[in-house]
């Protein structure tokens, strides 16, 4: 159920209830809308402050954050997952009345942005979606997932979670967990078949010392009509965040371009 719009939270933060979620998001400038999906365990500061003032200029920006995440609160009894990220955020979309977004998602928010383009084709006109990979997860990664530690997550990750989750520090281990778990199933994310039926144009970004090696990224890639692709030297995984002089323009270019 779609309710109206709650208070503001700051300058540009709102909330809707979205799915029984009090969602977070905000929206700066005028213009084709872009749709900016975080990381996970990220925000929307952490994920694209490099990118937000850039893009505003000329483009009206939505920058959400899912459930856990950021402003957006936990939800006790509901798991994490790709899926169901996707739907909320194509049902805020269908409250906010925004239809052929263009969809800029890193990491998880790239998997998101990546399976919007193939369940919700009349709300994307365009991806950019940066270290995604095709979610076949064997036995000694999912391993390698759940052995990841609550404790020794990046320092600036908790700090930014413990200053703006409305649940509060003490439940970072348990939003930690429900991410963990998300990561660690063996299949997440969108198969072969699912991304030939793409119909939005797709930019595939990576690093090429990103998690997914550069030739699943390419794989990816060929599998979608008409991508287009663009590897980073000596780039991690952190495309958005330390490659901002690179990548913004490329971004620009590739939304506002044919």
């Amino acid at each position: 159920m779609l309710l109206g719009l709650l208070l503001p939270v700051s300058a540009f933060g709102e909330y809707a209830e979205i799915h029984g979620i009090k969602m977070y998001y905000e929206i700066r400038g005028e213009g084709q809308p872009v749709v900016l999906l975080h990381g996970g365990t990220s925000t929307i500061e952490t994920s694209f402050s490099e990118q937000i003032p850039v893009l505003a200029r000329n483009h009206r920006v939505i920058a959400i954050e899912q459930m856990g995440h950021g402003h957006t609160g936990d939800v006790g009894g509901r798991e994490l997952s790709y899926e169901g990220m996707a739907e909320d955020t194509a049902a805020l979309l269908v409250h906010l009345g925004i239809q052929n977004a263009d969809i800029v998602g890193w990491s998880d928010g790239g998997q998101l942005a990546l399976r919007l383009a193939f369940t919700h084709p009349e709300l994307v006109r365009r991806v950019v979606a940066s270290g995604v990979g095709l979610g076949a997860v064997n036995p000694q990664m999912q391993q390698a997932m759940r052995a990841l530690s609550a404790d020794t997550w990046p320092a600036h990750v908790r700090e930014e979670y413990a200053r703006v989750s409305p649940d509060g520090a003490a439940h970072w281990p348990v939003f930690f967990d429900k991410v963990r778990t998300m990561w660690a199933k063996p299949t997440w994310g969108i198969s072969e078949p699912e991304l030939g039926r793409i119909k939005a144009t797709v930019l595939i970004v990576a690093g090429d010392r990103d998690f997914t090696r550069v030739e699943e990224t390419t794989r990816i890639f060929r599998m979608i009509p008409g991508a287009r692709l663009a590897i980073l030297p000596a780039t991690d995984h952190y495309t958005f965040q330390k490659r901002a002089g690179w990548l913004n323009p490329i971004i620009l270019d590739f939304l506002d371009g044919n």
